[in-house]
């Protein structure tokens, strides 16, 4: 973990990229350091999914209205200093992608971050070592 999964309406496909939005924030998320300075999410563990919502109803219904949902999921023990950094870094990432499709069209955005005490956290598969230095 980390995992930011995004859902979004299908209609902005055709009006931005979403791809190059995923690696943006990715690579967002590998700039956040903690209060001493080391890096907040492992670089084998970011993640960033995004789906389009096959179904959808936004706002009243009265027009195309567009939505994008950003949840930024993290595991506990990072303060509320760290989660404050990292959500405004992916904030500000997401409204510079974002900015050009604002000026043409409606279109809702949010961004949560939730950590929270896992039930199960079951982690395996060879990424990690990928990224760790002998």
């Amino acid at each position: 973990m980390p995992h930011l999964v995004i859902y979004y309406t299908p209609q902005i496909e055709a009006q931005t990229d979403m791809s190059a939005l995923c690696r943006r924030l990715a690579d967002t998320m590998l700039t956040v350091r903690d209060e001493a300075g080391k890096a907040v999410f492992p670089v084998g563990g970011v993640r960033v999914l995004a789906y389009p919502a096959a179904h959808h109803a936004t706002t009243d219904g009265s027009g195309d209205h567009a939505f994008c949902y950003l949840n930024l999921r993290m595991g506990r023990g990072r303060g509320a200093a760290v989660h404050q950094q990292a959500g405004d870094a992916l904030v500000a990432e997401a409204r510079a992608h974002f900015e050009p499709l604002l000026g043409t069209r409606a279109i809702g955005l949010t961004l949560q971050i939730d950590e929270g005490p896992e039930v199960f956290d079951g982690k395996f598969g060879n990424l990690h070592p990928l990224f760790t230095k002998p």
